[in-house]
């Protein structure tokens, strides 16, 4: 019978979930790694990869030898005739017999070796799979750097939450000591009722904060997850502090960092672009150009009125044959002409991009300064701001409950610190972001 309780207790605690998953534990670094080796979208990327290296092969495959086989088996269910003079077996002449000069079946095997030997589009195709597969190659990178920043941002952002709703928890208690305490005062007759309710307008306003970032604490870590790759509800924990975190990345070194756009993945995409548009225009001219191949082949045949090819008395003739096919464009009403000149349009509008490209690339990585600048001094306002805050809030505090300030003057200060502190977390997490962002501008990470 106790057994029987253990396996039922033990199947009913599975049922209902109680068994749960052990979280996931991750520092900023440690999920940025994760997120490059399990996001979703990085591994699409690298599939891209691996699909640009199998149609590499495929292209040059094209130039190599190729052997084909073939076997083809007739039947004559109604022989096809010729027709004979009939004075050939000494029939009148005018007339005609009919003859049958093939067995009603037949059987052919053969085997074709071919090589190309010449084609100008060939030799493009060869240089086109390499840039593709470039192109592969350096849309795989803007990827893991978009994951990156998106992982850093997600992160921060569980990190914000949780960082606010334990000021937003310290902040509710202080008030619901307040409150409780000022209620009592009024109780007393030593009191306005004006003061009990200004408390309580605040705490319905922090209350109203507080439900609403619980409520985002759950997208936030959601959101991370995605992110990772990993599934939706799966628990994970951050290791990192926010504070320590905007510390970590805070650095005047990057505000120094070269400004060269070479590095930069939206650059090497665009050379990408116009090289391969400068293929197309060569491709274009290659229709002009002559192609040659060759090829030798040999096989068998049988004849006979039955089917007895397999039989040990089948009788087997070889042939074999070589050849050579020289194939040259000569006219074709100025058709390639008009493909080059479209192809060489294509290539002069590239050039006009990526000129433009490597100017707004140059322009970002201004902006990206200057705003990771702005964010670094606007943490230390921010910091300094609710110092001050702070301060101002507890001089007020202590005046109320002195009877030297009023309870609206109180709730001014106290929506001013709350305020400050949520300015303050934000400016950590401002640094963190723009950091990222510069550092994806400027392709400094190495994967």
């Amino acid at each position: 019978m106790k057994n029987k309780l253990i396996v039922f207790f033990s199947l009913l605690f599975a049922i209902s979930g109680y068994s749960q998953e052990t979280p996931i534990a991750f520092s900023l670094q440690e999920a940025i790694d994760y997120a490059l080796e399990n996001n979703r979208n990085v591994k699409n990327a690298a599939r891209d990869i691996d699909m640009a290296k199998e149609e590499k092969w495929q292209a040059t495959a094209t130039g190599l030898p190729q052997i084909n086989g073939a076997v083809d088996y007739q039947n004559w269910l109604k022989q096809q005739v010729s027709l004979l003079p009939a004075e050939i077996t000494g029939g009148n002449p005018g007339e005609f017999v009919p003859v049958e000069f093939s067995p009603k079946q037949n059987i052919n095997a053969k085997a074709t070796l071919s090589q190309l030997i010449f084609d100008g589009s060939y030799l493009v195709a060869l240089k086109a799979s390499k840039v593709y597969l470039e192109i592969s190659e350096n849309a795989k990178i803007k990827t893991d750097l978009e994951v990156r920043k998106a992982v850093i941002n997600a992160y921060g952002n569980v990190l914000l939450t949780e960082e606010s709703i334990k000021i937003l928890e310290s902040n509710k208690a202080i008030l619901e000591s307040n409150l409780e305490e000022i209620q009592k005062t009024f109780e007393n007759g030593l009191e306005e009722e004006e003061s009990v309710e200004q408390i309580k307008i605040t705490l319905s306003s922090l209350m109203s904060d507080y439900n609403n970032v619980k409520r985002l604490k759950l997208l936030a870590y959601q959101m991370l997850n995605i992110t990772l790759g990993i599934d939706l509800n799966t628990p994970t924990v951050l290791t990192d502090n926010l504070e320590i975190l905007s510390l970590q990345y805070t650095s005047l070194e990057a505000l120094a960092a070269d400004d060269s756009v070479e590095n930069n993945i939206d650059y090497l995409i665009a050379e990408n672009e116009v090289e391969s548009k400068d293929l197309l225009v060569k491709l274009a001219m290659s229709k002009g150009m002559p192609t040659l191949s060759a090829f030798v082949n040999g096989g068998y045949s049988a004849f006979g009125e039955d089917f007895g090819f397999f039989n040990s008395n089948q009788k087997w003739y070889a042939s074999s044959m070589f050849g050579v096919s020289l194939n040259i464009p000569i006219f074709s009403s100025l058709g390639r002409s008009s493909a080059t000149q479209e192809a060489r349009i294509d290539l002069e509008k590239a050039n006009e991009s990526f000129v433009e490209i490597e100017q707004k690339i140059k322009l970002d990585i201004a902006r990206a300064k200057s705003e990771y600048q702005f964010a670094i001094e606007d943490y230390a306002n921010k910091k300094q701001n609710l110092d001050l805050a702070e301060r101002i809030e507890r001089k007020n505090e202590t005046k109320f409950f002195e009877g030297i300030s009023s309870s609206f003057d109180l709730r001014q200060a106290q929506t001013q610190l709350y305020v400050a502190q949520q300015e303050y977390l934000q400016s950590m997490i401002d640094i963190i972001n723009k950091k990222a962002e510069l550092d994806a501008i400027l392709s400094q990470i190495n994967y």
